[in-house]
């Protein structure tokens, strides 16, 4: 959020329906809306979409009417490309005129939450900027990934040579660049953007940059698909080795044309392996 008043932060409580913004609003003509429900590894919850539902939508509308209601003229919402869908064709990336088709509950919920804002954004005028971003990375490995690499840093050869994927990533500058471009472009209100680093990447290609960045030799054994596949049935991980051998491929050309946009670092820029770091790369990836 911008304020006026020199305040690093106003804390707020858990994001919900019920969330008081006032004092966080005060002064501020701009929110950046990042905060939501994510992947929960170890799900409790008995209705999963509702709590989904309770936080990224009705928390996301609540705070979208408070912030129109106190004089916020835009707000920019990170969204997720998993609103188009979990996977592409090779070469046939996913656009933002395509029909959304969220899968799980997550992307229900953010594709709701889009949805809310719009309604807002008419009601209201509050300028609403929607931003779906593919896997990010920059500092601080999390999850699948960090698994991945944590392989590729011991020299274990990993059973991905034949793969023959796409997929699109968003190095962590950049997509703060776009944020920061979307607060105030003219050209943004009211407009929702796919964004990536404009460089498609197999997952070999990906382990292997990863290796360079450390150092190491990347281990890559052919293991046909289908046998990768039928690995991930029977130890329940299918999901987790689609991310390995699928494609996801976004489209940014409405983006870069619409607000004269470009990524300011590449992938090999963003990629990096910082000596003073006991043992992690600067990479992160959710």
């Amino acid at each position: 959020m911008r304020r006026d008043d020199g305040q690093d932060g106003v804390v707020v409580g858990d994001l919900g329906p019920d969330t008081d913004w006032s004092s966080a609003l005060e002064g501020v003509d701009a929110v950046v809306h990042l905060a939501a429900r994510v992947h929960v590894m170890d799900e409790e919850a008995e209705d999963p979409l509702a709590e989904f539902r309770r936080v990224n939508v009705a928390g996301t509308d609540n705070l979208a009417r408070q912030a129109a209601e106190a004089g916020v003229k835009r707000l920019v919402f990170l969204s997720s490309i998993k609103v188009n869908g979990e996977v592409t064709q090779p070469g046939n990336p996913f656009t933002v005129e395509d029909a959304p088709a969220p899968q799980d509950p997550y992307a229900v919920s953010k594709f709701e939450a889009e949805e809310a804002l719009r309604r807002v954004e008419k009601e209201t005028g509050l300028e609403v900027v929607i931003i779906r971003p593919p896997l990010v990375y920059g500092p601080e490995v999390k999850g699948n990934f960090l698994r991945l690499i944590q392989l590729v840093q011991k020299g274990y050869p990993l059973p991905l040579g034949r793969v023959n994927n796409k997929r699109s990533l968003v190095a962590l500058d950049n997509l703060v660049d776009l944020i920061l471009t979307c607060l105030d472009h003219p050209g943004a209100a009211g407009q929702t953007f796919l964004v990536s680093d404009g460089e498609d990447l197999s997952t070999p290609e990906l382990v292997r940059k990863i290796a360079r960045a450390m150092g190491k030799k990347p281990r890559l054994v052919p293991v046909p698909l289908v046998m990768l596949r039928l690995a991930g049935r029977i130890t329940g991980k299918s999901a987790e080795v689609e991310r390995l051998v699928g494609s996801l491929q976004v489209d940014i050309g409405h983006t870069c044309e619409t607000l004269g946009w470009q990524a300011v670092v590449s992938v090999d820029e963003a990629v990096s392996f910082k000596k003073d770091v006991a043992s992690k790369p600067q990479f992160f990836l959710c």
